[in-house]
């Protein structure tokens, strides 16, 4: 299925994506106010975050460059020092950025 870009395409496409995050969104609270939430659904709950984040990097630390990698590892030591996400997260992207400029 082909949707044209051109006229009310872009338009289309954008309301689409729109609707179906709304759906997974919305399904998801839907099917989680059956799911009674005692110690072992919240340490779940707690644990998916991590490996969503382990899934998301990993294949940006494998085939990433090396700039990838400088921010990777700036953005894990700086998070290990000052246990903030912010300041961690913006020497991340300013190791990457001198990296690449140099």
């Amino acid at each position: 299925m082909n949707i044209e870009t051109a006229g009310h395409g872009t338009l289309i496409i954008i309301l689409v994506m729109a609707a179906v995050t709304l759906v997974t969104r919305w399904g998801g609270i839907f099917v989680m106010s059956f799911v009674p939430i005692n110690y072992r659904t919240q340490q779940f709950i707690s644990a998916m975050s991590g490996s969503v984040l382990v899934a998301v990097l990993t294949p940006l630390a494998v085939n990433g460059d090396n700039g990838a990698r400088a921010a990777l590892l700036t953005t894990a030591i700086v998070m290990l020092l000052v246990k903030k996400p912010l300041p961690a997260i913006a020497a991340g992207i300013i190791a990457a950025a001198l990296f690449r400029l140099l």
